[in-house]
């Protein structure tokens, strides 16, 4: 399960959550440890159980959208490698 949530602060900052469910708090660690390296300071991870819970921020919609869509497509990969083991 994906929870995707969108914000704008009163600093005109956008801010995007993404919580993912998996099936053990163990996929969720390993899933994160693989795309941790990216997350710079724009993206702020952690492990909450058997979730992945993320929050993304931008100064423009479009560069939202730009860090949202890298950020699931190294999910995506770090999911399959996961599930393959």
């Amino acid at each position: 399960m994906i929870l995707l949530t969108i914000s704008l602060s009163d600093r005109m900052e956008l801010a995007c959550e993404i919580v993912i469910e998996f099936d053990d708090s163990e996929k969720a660690k390993t899933v994160l440890e693989s795309i941790r390296v990216d997350d710079f300071n724009f993206v702020k991870s952690k492990i909450n159980g058997n979730k992945l819970e993320a929050k993304i921020t931008a100064k423009s919609i479009s560069s939202l959208i730009h860090t949202l869509d890298d950020y699931l497509a190294c999910i995506s990969v770090a999911m399959k490698v996961v599930d393959k083991n």
